[in-house]
């Protein structure tokens, strides 16, 4: 027979709904001090077999499903399109998160006005009035006769503007400020963003409707609100910026309908967002004459390779403790940079203030640009100009071996497109680049160790 429900008491974390049976000062799973809380619980009853129910829908062989229900349709932008893989699919729900101010109403501002000329879109915003909105639209002119706005913080009210829209497309703006009546909690709050995504996903289900939730982020960048959050939607997209810079960069971190390596490039301007299908050229610098400290390479963003450029100055400190700052690269793998410098090629910079960065905005977390961090580095150090025309595109490893990366074929093309005549690459790499059957004008010189990689770009050991 079944266990009958007995109740029992419980603590679960207000941040992001973790669980546990004992109080703690500290939760578990987002690391935060102070929101374990107690909570009744429920045990849950134990099912039979006796209490299976008959399905109305049976099972078929997947061969006999219809697909064509789950075609993507374009937007209209395609830097969007190209990280959706080909458009918004009926009944997808996707979850767009970002820093304050990055641009993410303005994009789905846009993306609403072209969607409505195929059909109707409702934009519900939570955070500003219909008269703001209405000035941000003026601005960029995204105004259209088929793209319904309403301010709204109620989940019943927002429902029922879907009702009457019937719409193509449902934007909310944003998830954190919608409430459900019945449920406990602020808005915001684990419970009420769980309770209003649970169900914005059944009705774009029921009604095959796509749907754009807006989410915030958190200190870390990651997103606000329980992690079941991205579990519930179909697709979850970052949208990042410099706060500095125009480029604007959506990136596809969860897609259950498309690739998760492709991004999508935007130049954020006073009338908007443009789409920016060739952003080469934007992070690099131009020099008369050949400046130490910099170097060239070719990084992947996604599937789509963008030459950028890094620049360091060394210079002796005049404080105890040397300083070490980065803007737009990693911060700890330009620490293992200099120590293997020090360490497996001879330059002295423990007593030297060190300054990296890169140009543009452009924020370079990949290993693949570890090459040309260490020759800019050296450059500055031994004031030795890197020749025009030459990048470096490579791992480094802790004992100073030069690694392979992955995409080199793409990362040269793009490079002698854009005129570069000369490539340092890891030792290896040339059947991994002969994929065009030796057309590549461009000279490419293998280099197995960090060594041999500055002898052969500064020109000396």
């Amino acid at each position: 027979m079944a266990k009958s429900t007995a109740s029992t008491s419980g603590y679960r974390c207000s941040e992001c709904g973790w669980q546990t049976a004992k109080w703690t000062g500290r939760c578990g799973e987002c690391q935060a001090w102070g929101t374990v809380t107690e909570s009744g619980t429920s045990r849950p009853r134990t099912v039979s077999v006796r209490d299976a129910v008959v399905p109305g829908t049976p099972a078929v062989p997947i061969a006999k499903v219809d697909a064509a229900t789950a075609s993507a349709r374009p937007t209209g932008m395609d830097e969007l399109d190209r990280v959706l893989g080909g458009g918004l699919v009926p009944g997808a729900v996707l979850l767009l998160a970002g820093e304050p101010g990055v641009g993410k109403s303005t994009l789905l501002l846009e993306a609403g006005a072209l969607v409505a000329e195929s059909g109707p879109v409702l934009y519900i915003t939570g955070e500003e009035s219909a008269a703001q909105v209405r000035l941000r639209a003026d601005r960029i002119g995204a105004l259209h006769e088929r793209l319904f706005l309403a301010a709204e913080t109620d989940l019943d009210l927002v429902l029922g503007h879907v009702a009457a829209v019937e719409p193509r497309l449902l934007i909310i703006d944003s998830v954190q400020t919608i409430a459900a009546a019945g449920v406990d909690g602020v808005p915001g709050g684990v419970t009420q963003v769980r309770e209003v995504a649970a169900a914005l996903t059944a009705v774009a289900k029921e009604r095959a409707l796509p749907t754009i939730l807006v989410g915030h982020v958190t200190k870390d960048g990651s997103v606000a609100g329980p992690r079941t959050l991205e579990h519930l939607v179909d697709v979850v997209l970052h949208f990042d910026g410099d706060r500095h810079s125009r480029l604007r960069m959506v990136r596809a971190v969860k897609n259950r309908y498309g690739p998760t390596d492709e991004v999508g490039c935007f130049d954020l301007g006073e009338y908007g967002l443009i789409g920016l299908p060739d952003p080469s050229g934007l992070f690099l610098s131009s020099h008369h004459e050949p400046v130490p400290g910099t170097c060239v390479t070719v990084t992947l963003e996604g599937r789509r390779p963008l030459p950028a450029e890094v620049q360091a100055l060394v210079g002796p400190s005049v404080l105890d403790v040397p300083r070490r700052a980065t803007a737009g690269l990693d911060g700890a793998r330009v620490g293992m940079v200099l120590a293997v410098l020090h360490r497996r090629s001879g330059f002295k910079l423990g007593k030297q203030d060190v300054y990296a960065a890169t140009v543009g905005g452009m924020r370079l977390t990949e290993p693949s640009v570890d090459m040309a961090v260490a020759v800019a580095l050296a450059s500055s150090a031994g004031n030795l100009t890197v020749p025009h025309g030459v990048v470096a595109i490579g791992e480094i490893g802790l004992a100073g071996e030069v690694r392979r990366v992955t995409g080199l074929s793409r990362r040269l093309a793009e490079a002698e497109r854009m005129g570069f005549r000369r490539a340092v690459v890891p030792a290896g790499s040339a059947s991994l680049s002969a994929d065009d059957g030796g057309s590549r004008t461009i000279e490419v010189a293998e280099v197995s160790d960090l060594r041999q990689a500055l002898a052969v770009v500064l020109g000396r050991s």
